[in-house]
């Protein structure tokens, strides 16, 4: 028995969610009384053994290039070789790509039970019982894992981390690289951006800004708190912003320390997608708009007056 955490990265970075994934994996280890490793597929620019500081003291590498890219055919098949020699049993995913496109197809390539999005560590008594938001975050259910095999992801900001001067051991693997079914032909990277998924902060908005061409006040405030960008479905769907910027049940959905909501009513559609946000601002001259509800602070007033203003003394902080 032992708990393997997948260590996920991008254009040579390790992805801001990995000291989340070490900490909680190390932890649940601990609490199953068993060892914790973590695997990484591919090259990175980081430092591993600096990630001993989270809790899991061995890290296994796979440097080959192929690994680089979004193949997840080739990642699922070289997890699963991983995982079956080493027995272990409990495979834990960050919040993000590989918890959407690799954990599942591992799972049943594994035959192992699935729960997406687990919010705490796991109740072990009487099983493997795990906790996470349902119907759009207004309700908590508990998935029970009956497999001997188990796959988990965790949702983002569930769980805290704490770290020590800890270094942890990487070790090279060489695992088969499967030649895959699928052919990508392209592979389309957004630069100069804070990635959503990687954003400690998000300002987003909605139709309240009226149109793109006053998207500007909304871009300062990002630069200025150095956030991600992010809109409503409806500012998508019309073309004011690229859709990868669009946030909610049927966009992104994402759990930012702070997310700050300009000119959005609040659909539940998008509260779906935003609502495992620790704080969430609201800023509507409609005092009736239903996002105030779920809101930690809420501002009503008109955003053409509001954001500059927040944007200046922001700037003022800094």
């Amino acid at each position: 028995m032992s708990v393997l955490a997948i260590i996920d990265h991008g254009q040579g970075q390790i992805k801001k969610s990995t000291g989340e994934l070490l900490a909680y994996s190390a932890a649940l280890a601990n609490a199953l009384g068993t060892e914790v490793s973590a695997l990484i597929l591919g090259t990175v620019e980081d430092n591993l053994s600096d990630l001993g500081k989270y809790g899991v003291s061995s890290i296994f590498q796979d440097i080959n290039a192929g690994f680089n890219t979004a193949d997840n055919q080739a990642l699922t098949a070289a997890i699963a070789q991983f995982v079956t020699e080493k027995n272990i049993d409990t495979i834990v995913f960050p919040d993000g790509t590989l918890s959407n496109s690799v954990a599942p197809r591992l799972s049943a390539k594994l035959k192992a039970g699935f729960v997406s999005n687990a919010i705490g560590l796991p109740k072990l008594e009487n099983g493997f019982s795990v906790k996470k938001a349902v119907y759009s975050g207004k309700a908590f259910a508990w998935y029970k894992i009956n497999t001997a095999v188990k796959v988990i992801s965790i949702s983002s900001n569930s769980f805290e981390v704490k770290t020590s001067d800890a270094t942890a051991n990487v070790e090279a693997v060489s695992l088969n690289l499967e030649a895959s079914k699928v052919t990508i032909q392209s592979v389309d990277i957004v630069k100069g951006e804070i990635p959503l998924s990687e954003a400690s902060i998000v300002v987003s908005g909605g139709r309240g800004l009226k149109g793109p061409e006053n998207w500007k006040i909304v871009e300062d405030l990002a630069h200025s708190l150095h956030a991600g960008l992010a809109c409503s479905r409806p500012v998508s769907d019309s073309g004011w912003r690229p859709h990868h910027e669009h946030v909610g049940q049927t966009g992104k959905q994402i759990a930012p320390n702070l997310y700050i909501a300009a000119g959005i009513s609040g659909a539940i559609q998008h509260l779906g997608g935003v609502n495992r946000s620790k704080v969430i601002v609201v800023i509507n001259n409609d005092p009736e708009a239903p996002f105030f509800k779920a809101a930690d602070y809420g501002i009503v007033g008109d955003v053409f007056e509001i954001l500059p203003r927040l944007t200046a003394a922001v700037n003022n902080l800094n």
